[in-house]
């Protein structure tokens, strides 16, 4: 049992194996999907908004940008902070939220595309990011997928998200602030540290990955470009070569594990500069009464274990 920080952060975690072994008296329940009538599949576009971008073969679409038709970012309102009797600090969530449907194949998850098609949907990536760094009042861009029900998701087709920010986000300021911290930047260390240690996951020429010193939770793992490298859209088409063949095998890993996880893109702000990477978050274990009343997370399946089954 042992108490770890994040490497930069001011976050803790409790690394507790013992308590993977506590007795079960729920079991969960599978959550039922009424997927009947899926909007994300080919042949009903006509149920879904105004289509924004997509990847087409032999005249049929591949992937698929539309707006998100239950946004919680809008284009609409003022984006300055204001605040009220001291206390009450608002804005309108001024951004642009968008849908990429990563294959019409409504019984194929991203895990299971072959690797020229992540590439293209990482591609996509890289396109739509590019366009929403560039909308009125942008502070950041975030980039996110959910898959499984303990992870957010309500639609079962395979499916990310990404939407515009007018305020940037606590943890990317957090982050920010941490990295100005030291003399370069701490993420190049780290990545030299961790591809040598026993939480060394994955390598090729351009990316690394490896389970968090300090990881939340079971069988979290980063993925960092070895290349000091700010956002998606500076890696060249070896480098995203590369990338795709990590996030293959993490992804291969996921499936096999047959968990709900959460991934999403960290990419540095304009005029800011911080390491891309992405951030893998299986989401088996439930946060309880300890992590809401400490803000400290309890993992019960240590790294370095984590490490051994990604190397498997």
């Amino acid at each position: 049992m042992e108490l770890r920080k994040d490497y930069i952060l001011e976050r803790w975690v409790v690394i507790s194996e013992g308590r993977a072994k506590r007795p079960r008296e729920f079991k969960k329940k599978p959550i039922d999907v009424d997927d009947k009538i899926c909007h994300f599949c080919s042949g009903n576009e006509h149920l879904t908004p105004p289509e924004i971008s997509r990847v087409e073969e032999d005249g049929k679409w591949k992937i698929r940008v539309i707006p998100n038709k239950f946004p919680f970012m809008i284009e609409e309102g003022f984006t300055d902070i204001r605040t009220d009797n001291i206390f009450f600090t608002y804005s309108h969530a001024y951004g642009k939220h968008e849908v990429i449907v990563e294959t019409e194949d409504h019984e194929k998850q991203l895990y299971d595309l072959t690797h020229d098609e992540i590439k293209e949907v990482l591609n996509m990536y890289k396109s739509r990011f590019n366009a929403l760094s560039k909308l009125f009042e942008t502070k950041y861009v975030v980039l996110f997928k959910n898959h499984g029900a303990e992870a957010g998701t309500s639609i079962v087709h395979s499916h990310s998200q990404i939407t515009s920010m007018a305020k940037m986000p606590t943890l990317i300021q957090d982050k920010l602030n941490a990295v100005k911290k030291f003399d370069s930047c701490p993420y190049c260390d780290i990545i030299n540290i961790e591809k040598g240690s026993d939480r060394r996951c994955f390598e090729n020429n351009s990316f690394v990955a490896f389970t968090p010193y300090a990881s939340r939770f079971n069988y979290e793992v980063w993925l960092f470009s070895k290349r000091h490298c700010k956002n998606i859209n500076e890696l060249n088409d070896d480098e995203m070569n590369d990338l795709t063949e990590i996030m293959v095998k993490i992804l291969r890993k996921l499936k096999e594990l047959n968990c709900s996880y959460n991934f999403t893109v960290f990419n540095s702000p304009t005029n800011e500069d911080l390491h891309f990477h992405i951030e893998f978050l299986p989401r088996m274990a439930t946060w309880a009464g300890f992590e809401f009343s400490t803000d400290i997370v309890i993992n019960s399946i240590n790294p370095e274990q984590a490490a051994e089954f990604y190397r498997e």
